[in-house]
């Protein structure tokens, strides 16, 4: 009789070192290398330089470790362009049917705000 463990923890990212993972991993190795750029090769005053690479570090550590509601915040800046790109007034109304229109489901139009009809009253 052969035994199979079940596994239970589907949905969780594998570890990579340091209990991160590989996501939390490059990213903290990206804003590093970015804070030694910042640090080292920026023709800036050493007041500037600190500050710009204590800036980046912050940025990295938040990027790297911090994620609302079970989200990385790369996630969350894909849900915000994705809310300033899709248009949030939408105007319905209803058409006016056509003879070779019978059914119900064309009744029914979507206008944006930005899209031209034409003369008021006439249909496209």
């Amino acid at each position: 009789m052969h035994r199979h463990e079940v596994p239970t923890h589907l949905n969780i990212d594998d570890k990579a070192f340091a209990g991160l993972t590989m996501r939390q991993l490059m990213v903290a190795i990206i804003g590093l290398a970015l804070a030694y750029a910042a640090m080292s090769e920026v023709p800036l005053p050493l007041p500037v330089r600190l500050g710009l690479c204590a800036a980046v570090l912050l940025w990295t550590a938040a990027f790297t470790l911090w994620q609302p509601a079970g989200r990385s915040l790369e996630d969350w800046a894909f849900v915000l362009l994705r809310y300033v790109s899709v248009p949030r007034v939408v105007v319905w109304r209803v058409r006016r049917p056509r003879l070779a229109e019978t059914d119900d489901s064309a009744r029914f139009e979507i206008v944006l705000p930005d899209q031209t009809v034409g003369e008021r009253g006439s249909e496209r």
